[in-house]
């Protein structure tokens, strides 16, 4: 069921969890909000889940664990077996199927259903990334980016062996990348880019091709250091450097001259305000000073005003 690039409103639709036999539900590019139904995990077969592009909010619900058409076991079966129907799909040979995937979108055609993905991005998500949805091991793409995701990467994300593309960029992830990372033998695209990442960066020559290829992969999370990255490894998990990092903050040039600017005029009319104070030769001189002033105005605004209306009552 494609309904994307619509404009469709609303929460999501509790009859989607009643077609137990959909493989395929694109949903993106509309204006749903609310949160992800429940009974999502109902659609025992669901190979393809892209809900991109709304305003959908609330958490990521762990029982998305239950989707098990995207686990290894069931991968190859287009389904789990017995509970879905046989692979009969007739006149779809000629259809083109689009996934965002890998940084682009790619169009496949009958062998669209072998790719295993679920794309929640430019949404509105809170929380953080549920422990269970680890063990969909089949899928090859998962993208989660632009969201409002908090927390760690789960330690067992390693445990995704199929996964080829994982986008978790945009967030507000936070800690170490667990070394977990490393295992992802499949994976070939990668952005972790603008979190709150911190520490030392998993080895693996797989990371590493990743990195030479798109070295932007880690722009954002001023805590990441150590290999590949210029910056290197200080202290606990990074923190000393963040704590410089923080401290630069302070010490901003923009920021450090307004303050300057400011406690100088305070400074600097106290000085005027406590010298007219404490000596009375240069208040009083000060105080004439200012009454000449505008004795002055006075006379030059009552003058120019007289002149305007003699020149229009001459005119």
């Amino acid at each position: 069921m494609d309904l994307s690039r619509n404009n469709f409103y609303g929460t999501l639709p509790s009859w989607i969890g009643d077609l137990v036999n959909l493989r395929y539900l694109q949903l993106s590019h509309n204006l749903l909000h609310g949160d992800i139904l429940p009974n999502i995990t109902n659609l025992y077969c669901l190979r393809h889940l892209n809900l991109a592009r709304n305003s959908i909010s609330g958490v990521i619900p762990s029982s998305l664990s239950k989707l098990t058409a995207m686990t290894q076991a069931n991968s190859k079966k287009h389904g789990t077996g017995k509970s879905c129907r046989s692979n009969n799909y007739g006149g779809m040979t000629k259809e083109v199927w689009l996934v965002v995937m890998k940084r682009q979108e790619l169009k496949y055609g009958i062998g669209f259903f072998d790719v295993l993905s679920i794309d929640l991005s430019l949404n509105k998500l809170v929380g953080g990334i549920p422990n269970e949805l680890t063990s969909l091991n089949g899928l090859l793409n998962l993208n989660l980016s632009w969201n409002h995701l908090a927390g760690q990467i789960p330690s067992r994300i390693g445990a995704m062996e199929s996964i080829e593309s994982l986008d978790l960029s945009r967030n507000n992830l936070c800690d170490e990348i667990p070394t977990s990372l490393s295992n992802l033998t499949y994976l070939s695209s990668l952005d972790m880019s603008y979190n709150k990442l911190a520490g030392r960066i998993p080895p693996g020559s797989q990371l590493d091709t990743i990195y030479s290829e798109n070295p932007s992969i880690y722009t954002g999370n001023i805590g990441l250091c150590g290999p590949p990255l210029e910056r290197n490894f200080s202290g606990n998990n990074g923190v000393e450097h963040v704590n410089q990092q923080n401290s630069e903050k302070v010490y901003d040039p923009v920021l450090f001259f307004y303050f300057g600017l400011g406690s100088g005029f305070v400074v600097g009319l106290w000085v005027v305000f406590c010298t007219l104070l404490f000596n009375k030769a240069w208040r009083v001189a000060y105080f004439r000073l200012f009454d000449k002033l505008y004795d002055n105005a006075y006379v030059f605004v009552f003058v120019t005003w007289g002149m305007i209306n003699d020149e229009e009552t001459t005119g």
